[in-house]
């Protein structure tokens, strides 16, 4: 490992030689290693090396990708919080406010890490992560601090190096990949798999070295073949040869590829000057080698959503081998490796612009975020971040880009959702093809509509975007709505004609509205709907008109009480209801009772029994229909409940608020932000399994400095 010293000199030796970066900002990283410096004296790492080399390694690492002096000054200083003895107000007063709020973000985002390998845990902590960097050099700072450490990781014990590997791969790496940083995905990538597979990662690597030196001569060969082509011609040119990443390789053999079959192990990168000498010097290759069919992308034109541009070919080369060629000018191989960090380097742009371009690509998260469906957002997270696009095209020529696996029908919706919902057919190359037709790359998409279509539920069996199954979904929402109105209003007439009872007697305005307020509906069409899904019988609303109320709670509360003591609860229930099984039991959404709060039964008008915290408002004029309940405890369920915390008006302490209920496993799962000239004051929902950890939790909030007030809302 190099020591401190070296990697200073590469450090400061790459941004003395960058002229992006002026006087005051080499000043200003100059000053935040001194900081780092003194805070970190006398402290090492696991590794054996001073502590100080890992936040100069993430500098390092970051001054690679252009970014601007506050990025690498943040990541020489990105530990002294948790790991210097510093806090918030010391940094601000060193430096300020902004590098004072990204150090602390970055503190906090690293307290946090996977507490398993589930797919709903590394959904979290992609909302936490994703959500809550305020600043996009969060994201930046925090990539590199990994990309060093699963470098160091050998020293640390196997189990962490697989829990660490295993939440680089599902939660950073996808970041990383939307952000178009490549240099450091492909990196993470191949480290993730060396230490999550290391015995598929050294039958690969063996593999590639059995043959390391023939691959070599004939990359060295077809690197002179096209360099004579193109001097030929007069093209100014770069070029370099490089073998498939083992992460890549990994991939295309996990779907069924032989070793032998892969085109692209070999590589040829070719940079230019200009775009149009792209074009030239791939023409020009194409006439000597024979390029494969169907292998041909033209991301120049067609850019990816990453903002990725390049000319891509596979051709038959030297030794009957495969080769894959990239071409792209300079400044489009800046952006593919650097992603849009390489923007900061052009200063009269303006870092203000740069960040808010970069804030938009943080935008196709933050949509899926929004989502409180886990379950939802854990599969689009797999089917559309983690997974390759593919890129198609309208019948004029636009670009579309979707998640493989896509079939018309989210192309469709991609277009516009009137074109999705009105969808009979698709033409594909001019060819006729089923709806669950799986698209492919440069696929040419027409889509054929009906004015009187509509969507198929089948369609959900094998759409693969959210967005199609979203507006798919909803339609039959409403559709199901409006049939279960019709079906209501067609039970509740035949109720009144066996009874005997006239529509004018009945749905006069005030029985309507009595019936609305003790259901708690908001008007006729509500009650229709809930006859018809069966929540109320029509017999049940029909009795609320003509006969007493209190018949049907009564009864109820007279079976339970006349009920044995020697009850015995169903394990499912996280209710007990003294003596009587099968009764239809809720939470009161007013208190939102959770495991291990007193609690109290109340018997409501349709015939179930909402469970409500003893001390909620709401029951303490009601005694006639309250009935005893107790918690099953073992039940392991998770609970809902709502906080409301009153903050000072002087920041945003939501990612503090987040981080510290994430480190005691209690995870936020809404959040209703009210701001005055004083305070401010979130509504959050949390989710826990007792009461004991919602206390814990709050218990260390009010231990926060900004924190005025905690409760839990009623």
């Amino acid at each position: 490992m190099e020591n401190k010293e070296t990697l200073k000199a590469k450090l400061f030796e790459r941004i003395n030689n960058d002229t992006s970066y002026s006087k005051d900002d080499i000043d200003l990283i100059n000053k935040a290693y001194n900081f780092a410096e003194e805070k970190h004296k006398g402290m090492t790492r696991l590794s054996g090396d001073e502590y100080i080399t890992h936040p100069i390694s993430v500098a390092l690492i970051l001054s690679e990708l252009n970014t601007d002096a506050l990025t690498i000054a943040c990541a020489l200083i990105h530990e002294v919080m948790n790991n210097g003895d510093t806090y918030f107000n010391e940094i601000e007063e060193t430096f300020d406010i902004q590098t004072a709020k990204i150090v602390d973000s970055i503190s906090k985002i690293n307290k946090l890490e996977l507490p398993d390998d589930s797919e709903s845990s590394a959904m979290y902590l992609r909302k936490v992560l994703i959500g809550l960097a305020e600043d996009v050099r969060v994201l930046y700072i925090k990539l590199a601090d990994r990309l060093h450490n699963m470098r160091t990781i050998w020293a640390v014990d196997p189990e962490k190096q697989k829990k660490k590997a295993n939440e680089t791969l599902s939660v950073l790496v996808p970041i990383a990949h939307r952000l178009g940083i490549n240099s450091i995905k492909s990196e993470l990538e191949n480290l993730c798999l060396k230490y999550l597979k290391p015995d598929v990662y050294k039958d690969i690597e063996d593999k590639l070295n059995d043959s390391k030196e023939n691959l070599k001569e004939c990359l060295e060969e077809m690197k002179e073949e096209i360099s004579d082509i193109l001097e030929e011609n007069n093209v100014k040119f770069e070029i370099k040869g490089r073998v498939k990443s083992i992460y890549s390789i990994y991939n295309k053999l996990n779907n069924g590829k032989k070793f032998e079959d892969i085109y692209d192990i070999l590589a040829l990168r070719i940079f230019l000057n200009k775009e149009s000498d792209c074009y030239l010097a791939v023409g020009l290759i194409h006439s000597k080698f024979r390029p494969v069919p169907k292998r041909f992308k033209d991301y120049i034109a067609n850019p990816k959503e990453n903002m990725y541009q390049s000319l891509h070919t596979t051709v038959f080369g030297v030794d009957g081998k495969f080769y894959e060629i990239q071409l792209r000018t300079y400044e489009m191989d800046e952006i593919a490796e650097k992603g849009l960090a390489s923007h900061w380097s052009y200063k009269e742009k303006g870092a203000k612009k740069i960040q808010n371009i970069m804030e938009q690509k943080l935008e196709m998260f933050r949509t899926i975020i929004e989502s409180n469906d886990e379950e939802d957002f854990s599969q689009t997270m797999q089917n559309e971040y983690l997974e390759d696009s593919i890129y198609v095209f309208t019948p004029k020529g636009d670009v579309v880009e979707l998640p493989k696996g896509s079939t018309p029908i989210d192309f469709a919706y991609r277009i516009h959702s009137d074109v999705g919902d009105k969808t009979v057919g698709a033409i594909v190359n001019d060819n006729i093809v089923p709806l669950a037709y799986e698209l492919k790359d440069n696929d040419i998409v027409r889509i054929k509509t009906g004015s009187e279509a509509s969507p198929k539920k089948d369609w959900l069996n094998f759409v693969k975007t959210s967005q199609a199954r979203n507006k798919i979904r909803s339609f039959f929402s409403k559709k199901d709505k409006m049939t279960y109105i019709e079906k209501g209003k067609e039970l509740i007439y035949k109720e009144l004609r066996r009874r005997s009872v006239s529509q004018s007697d009945f749905f006069t305005e005030e029985n309507i509205n009595n019936v609305l307020k003790d259901l708690k509906l908001n008007d006729l069409d509500d009650l229709y709907l809930s006859i018809g899904s069966t929540r109320y019988t029509a017999g049940y609303v029909v009795n609320l008109v003509t006969e007493d109320k209190g018949t049907v709670q009564d009864a109820l509360i007279e079976k339970i009480r006349s009920k044995s003591n020697n009850y015995k609860p169903n394990s499912d229930s996280d209710i007990i209801v003294d003596g009587e099984d099968g009764i239809a039991v809720s939470l009161a959404k007013c208190c939102k009772p959770i495991h291990g709060e007193p609690i109290i039964g109340y018997i409501t008008k349709n015939q179930g029994i909402t469970i409500h915290r003893i001390d909620c408002h709401n029951i303490q004029d009601k005694t006639d229909r309250l009935i005893p309940v107790s918690w099953n405890e073992a039940s392991n369920k998770v609970y809902r409940t709502d906080l409301v915390i009153e903050v000072d008006n002087i920041g945003n302490y939501l990612l503090d608020i987040v981080s510290t209920g994430a480190l005691l496993k209690v995870y936020v799962d809404a959040v209703e932000t009210h701001t005055d000239d004083v305070h401010t004051i979130y509504d959050i929902t949390v989710k826990v399994n007792n009461y004991e950890e919602l206390n814990n939790y709050m218990k260390e909030l009010r231990k926060l400095p900004f924190i005025i007030n905690v409760s839990k809302k009623n």
